[in-house]
C-alpha cells in the first residue's frame, strides 16, 4: 500500500479508502483514477479477508489503550476506525483506559499480556511525545496519535504541519494576504506544527509574515471571541482569520457579528478539527478534518502486516489532514 501510494502521490489513508471502497469517502475521480492506475502497474491486489466464519474471539484481539476517553472525541474515533478495520479481519477489539495513572497502565498491560492479542495500539488524547515503558516491548505495537522520541516504535499521527499549510494556502487562494491566526496552547505539538504550516504557506507565496497577526489562545471560544477583537483593533485588520480549533472559530464568529463583520463577504475564517458543531454553525465553517477515524484504521492494518514481521525502521506515518469546504470561505471581491 505505501508503494501504490507513492506512486500515485496520495496518502496510504486514501489508497486504503480507495481499494476498500469506503462509503461516503470525499474522493475525487481523478484520485480515485490515479490510485487503481498505480495499483494495476505495480501488481498489487487487496487481499479481502472479511469476518471470520468461525467465533471472532478465537482468531484472537487486538488491544486498545487510551490516556482520556471523555474529553474530546478523538480516541473515540480512533477506536471506531480500530473496531471497523479489526472486524474485517474476525479479530474483536479489548479496550483499557488509563487516565494518565501509572499504575493503571501497568494493571492493563498485565490484563493484556494474558489475552491472545496480535498486537497493541497505545493511543493519547493530545499528540505528544511519549517516554515507552518496558511493557510496550512485551507485544506488538503501535503508537496511534504520539510517538516515541527515539522513533524506535511504529507511530501514526496526523499530519499537521501540512494542515495548517493547507488551511492557510486556502485562504490565499481566495486572495488574502493579511490573514490572522489565532492559536490554541504553543506547549503543544499539534499547535506547534500548524503554526509551522502557517508560515510555510505565507513563505512559499512570498507574504511577509506578520507577528501581530499573530495571537495567543486556549483552544476554547472565549480565546477566539477576545483575539478576533484585537485582531480587528490593528491599523490594518485582517481579511481572513485562521483559528487553529473550531471552538476558537466559534467566539472568533460571534466576535465579527458583533463588529458589523460579514462572513466570509468581510472576513473570511477557517477552522481545524471538523467538530460536529462546524457544519451548523451559520454561515457553515469551512475547516480541516482530523483523520483519527482513518488513523484507527491504518493502525490495525500497520499491526497486521508488519507486526509478525519487525521492520528495522518501524515506520512513523503522518495522515494528510482534508479540506472540509463549507461557507466561511470565498474569494475576495475586487478591490
Amino acid at each position: 500500500m505505501m508503494d501504490v501510494a507513492a506512486q500515485a502521490g496520495v496518502s496510504q489513508t486514501t489508497v486504503s479508502l480507495v481499494l476498500n471502497d469506503a462509503m461516503g469517502a470525499r474522493l475525487s475521480h481523478e484520485t480515485r483514477h490515479r490510485v487503481l492506475a498505480a495499483a494495476k502497474e505495480l501488481g498489487y491486489r487487496l487481499i479481502r479477508r472479511g469476518p471470520s466464519r468461525t467465533s471472532a474471539t478465537s482468531t484472537g484481539a487486538i488491544g486498545f489503550m487510551a490516556d482520556e476517553f471523555s474529553t474530546d472525541p478523538w480516541c473515540a474515533l480512533a477506536l471506531d476506525g480500530v473496531r471497523e478495520k479489526a472486524w474485517e479481519f474476525g479479530l474483536t477489539v479489548s479496550v483499557a483506559v488509563t487516565r494518565g495513572d501509572a499504575g493503571m497502565e501497568q494493571a492493563a498491560h498485565a490484563q493484556f499480556l494474558n489475552q491472545p492479542l496480535l498486537g497493541l495500539i497505545y493511543a493519547t488524547i493530545q499528540t505528544r511525545r511519549i517516554e515507552p515503558t518496558p511493557a510496550l516491548a512485551r507485544l506488538p505495537v503501535v503508537l496511534l496519535n504520539c510517538y516515541a522520541a527515539d522513533r524506535s516504535l511504529p507511530s501514526i499521527a496526523p499530519g499537521e504541519v501540512l494542515g495548517g499549510r493547507m488551511a492557510t494556502k486556502r485562504l490565499i487562494q481566495a486572495g488574502h494576504t493579511r490573514i490572522g491566526l489565532i492559536e490554541g496552547e504553543t506547549w503543544m505539538d499539534a499547535m506547534r506544527d500548524r503554526l509551522k504550516g502557517y508560515r510555510q504557506a505565507l513563505a512559499s507565496h512570498e507574504i511577509p509574515f506578520d507577528p501581530h497577526l499573530v495571537r495567543p489562545g486556549n483552544w476554547e471560544p472565549s480565546a477566539g471571541y477576545a483575539q478576533t477583537h484585537e485582531l480587528m483593533k490593528l491599523r490594518q485588520p485582517p481579511t481572513a482569520i485562521f483559528c487553529a480549533n473550531d471552538l476558537m472559530a466559534l467566539g472568533c464568529f460571534e466576535a465579527l457579528k458583533e463588529l458589523g463583520k460579514r462572513i466570509p463577504e468581510d472576513v473570511a475564517v477557517i477552522g481545524y478539527d471538523d467538530r460536529e458543531i462546524a457544519q451548523f454553525m451559520r454561515p457553515p465553517l469551512t475547516t480541516m478534518l482530523l483523520p483519527h477515524f482513518e488513523m484507527g484504521t491504518l493502525a490495525v492494518e500497520y499491526i497486521i502486516d508488519h507486526a509478525r514481521r519487525p521492520e528495522k525502521r518501524p515506520a512513523q506515518i503522518k495522515v494528510e489532514c482534508p479540506l472540509v469546504e463549507r461557507a466561511s470561505v470565498q474569494k475576495m471581491a475586487a478591490q
